[in-house]
């Protein structure tokens, strides 16, 4: 007699960042490992994806969680998102939500301009407003880019929720630069933007305390999986990206995505020395207390 399937939910966020999870789910790999995954849109990201996105200019504005304070409210116990993030979020939740594993999607962030803007180097944008979606991806990197081309006080950014928001916002002449990820990059590539500078950077996935060991380590398995198929082959799941920018933008297909961009490793435990790299940077410049430190965000059992 089979044993019944554990049960968790992990949030579904923007496809480049979730294609394991769908893959893993797609292809019965969560069932294998024993156990039943619901992977869940959270509704207060179901409706930043319909509004426009007002522009705020400082991010003590903004409260960490943004989309993903489902996990607060119970919603799901598992999601990822970029390293810096996920180190605020720890710091602030009351839900004694803890850092599980980095996570398997490597993924990159670009600031980008339109066709007809007069910027062309990172140093043009000396002063110049870079919507992003603060305590996410595309703040931190956008900091991180930027300063190695300008003193720190000339780097300007601006909150516009997420991506779709932002490309809008650039597209309407309302903001003049944005960082944006896949598909969002290769979209603006097909409409004659102009790519600024890009990075990569790792992310972390961040569980609540329902999340057991068993469970842990089936994710993990399941994960691994599913970065071996997609590896394997990408191009059969390339729709999921594709599908995420309206008709109405431009008609983006598979084959507009540069392929080299899209990076899965096999999730890998978080170490004390890339923690510190990425502390050090948020305290410097106020992005988290000085207190908030590894052992109080990371789980024990990725320090084994």
């Amino acid at each position: 007699m089979s044993r019944p399937l554990k049960q968790t939910r992990i949030e579904l966020n923007n496809a480049v960042f979730s294609l394991p999870d769908i893959v893993a789910k797609a292809e019965g790999y969560f069932e294998d490992e024993g156990v039943d995954v619901e992977l869940v849109v959270p509704e207060k990201r179901k409706a930043m994806l319909a509004a426009a996105g007002e522009p705020v200019k400082q991010h003590t504005a903004i409260q960490s969680f943004l989309w993903h304070e489902g996990i607060e409210k119970g919603e799901f116990s598992v999601y990822h998102a970029c390293e810096w993030g996920q180190m605020r979020r720890t710091q602030d939740t009351c839900a004694g939500v803890k850092v599980i594993t980095k996570r398997a999607a490597v993924s990159t962030q670009a600031i980008i301009v339109r066709g007809d803007s007069p910027y062309n180097v990172p140093q043009d944008l000396a002063n110049v407003e870079v919507a992003v979606n603060f305590h996410a991806g595309s703040h931190y990197i956008t900091l991180a880019m930027l300063t190695g081309y300008m003193k720190r006080e000339q780097v300007k950014t601006l909150h516009i929720g997420i991506p779709n928001q932002r490309f809008k916002a650039l597209m309407e002449g309302r903001v003049a630069a944005a960082a944006v990820m896949e598909p969002w990059i290769s979209t603006a590539e097909k409409l004659g933007f102009k790519v600024i500078c890009e990075a990569f950077y790792n992310g972390l996935e961040v569980a609540d305390p329902t999340v057991d060991d068993g469970i842990f380590h089936a994710l993990r398995r399941a994960h691994i999986r599913a970065v071996d198929k997609i590896n394997q082959d990408i191009r059969p799941w390339l729709h999921h990206l594709t599908n995420e920018v309206p008709a109405d933008i431009v008609k983006l297909e598979p084959s507009d995505l540069h392929l080299p961009r899209l990076r899965y490793n096999h999730p890998e435990l978080y170490t004390q020395a890339e923690f510190q790299r990425t502390y050090d940077f948020m305290v410097e410049r106020g992005l988290i207390n000085p207190e908030s430190t590894f052992d109080k965000l990371v789980s024990g059992r990725v320090a084994a």
